[in-house]
């Protein structure tokens, strides 16, 4: 029964886990030189988050996290000050749309990469 209830838990919380749910946005759409990931909350229990990585592959402990709201680094590898500067202004100026796909607002992932602002 224990064990039963801990897959129930792993299943129901993707958190820190990166899902077919997550959509990537890349270098042309962001003006960023990174991959930034983004997805809807989907029962995860902390607020909205975005995760980078050098390329579209999935490769999770190649993914920093970084928490939106306050903008900060959460875990995984971290950029270099530089490009932490570049991710948190394109976070600032994305917010109103990062937290509209992460509540569902923003149903489709076409309709964020038309509302995503470049840095």
């Amino acid at each position: 029964m224990v064990l039963s209830q801990s897959l129930l838990q792993i299943t129901e919380s993707p958190e820190g886990q990166v899902t077919f749910e997550m959509a990537n946005l890349r270098p042309k759409t962001t003006n960023l030189p990174f991959v930034v990931w983004v997805s809807q909350k989907a029962g995860a229990r902390h607020d909205v988050r975005v995760k980078v990585a050098r390329s579209a592959k999935v490769i999770p402990s190649q993914m920093g996290v970084y928490s939106v709201r306050p903008f900060t680094h959460v875990e995984g590898p971290q950029l270099g000050s530089g490009e932490e500067k570049l991710l948190e202004d394109w976070v600032n100026k994305n917010e109103p749309v990062l937290v509209a796909f992460w509540d569902g607002d923003i149903e489709y992932t076409e309709d964020l990469i038309e509302r995503i602002l470049p840095a």
